[in-house]
């Protein structure tokens, strides 16, 4: 499911599973509503996901200084930001909050145990506690699951079918903002990687100049391609990188 998709649907079941449901027509008060985005505020792609949320929540009744109050925070890919900002919304007490990312939604995790969080683009939701199990998530979070864990091993056979000729392939991504730290994709990847008898090599980065030095030495081995592991920080860092594979003659997949 695309990320649009994602953004309309949780505002739905923001409607349905939260306390902003209560009839809208009948509101007296004005309702408080939390997003944490993991974009920057300037993303036009975070722009756009916003834009489409808060019109799918005024198609279901709930307009922005009418009847609720949306109280936007932008994380721009990193953790410490999310907490900084984690830590303004709680303040709020929002009747709800709407959490756009894995590092996001850890960092509402937490602030509170209570108030009601609807999460999206989130791959794993039980390594880090959020919920119990997927089928009764417990506790105060449930949202939209963004990939499985054998997904990894998916992007290697979709980066051989399009660049047949790499022997060696590379994951890139940021163990502070990836799911599980990014071992919760590695395990199918490597396995997809050995199966197909490629080496593979793993990119932790932290910053642009380390997705510059990680992308361009793979430019030295011949016949490598890369693989962008989706998580806020990459993101965020999607056009370097894009600009950086094609300057290096990388064969890549990019799943932001």
């Amino acid at each position: 499911m695309r990320r649009r998709e994602f953004i309309t649907g949780v505002a739905g079941a923001a409607a349905v599973a939260c306390p902003l449901v209560a009839h809208a027509q009948q509101a007296e008060r004005l309702r408080r509503l939390g997003v944490l985005m993991g974009y920057g505020e300037s993303d036009p792609e975070g722009k756009a996901l916003l834009a489409t949320f808060l019109q799918r929540l005024a198609e279901l009744g709930w307009v922005d200084g009418r009847n609720v109050l949306v109280e936007v925070r932008w994380g721009a890919g990193s953790v410490d930001r999310m907490r900084v900002v984690a830590k303004e919304l709680v303040a709020l007490q929002p009747d709800v909050i709407f959490s756009h990312t894995t590092a996001a939604t850890a960092a509402l995790h937490r602030e509170t145990l209570t108030i009601p969080i609807v999460f999206v683009n989130v791959s794993d939701p039980i390594g880090p506690g959020f919920v119990a199990d997927l089928p009764r998530p417990g506790g105060n979070i449930t949202g939209f699951i963004y990939a499985e864990a054998s997904m990894g091993g998916k992007w290697v056979q979709l980066l051989t079918d399009i660049a047949p000729a790499i022997k060696r392939i590379a994951i890139i991504f940021n163990p502070d903002t990836a799911p599980g730290g990014g071992n919760y994709f590695l395990g199918s990847f490597e396995a997809a990687a050995g199966s197909l008898r490629l080496e593979a090599a793993i990119l932790r980065v932290h910053s642009d100049a380390e997705i510059e030095t990680g992308i361009t030495s793979l430019s030295g081995e011949p016949r490598t391609g890369l693989v962008v592991m989706p998580d806020s920080f990459m993101e965020v860092h999607r056009g370097p990188i894009i600009s950086l594979a094609a300057r290096n003659s990388v064969p890549a997949i990019n799943l932001l």
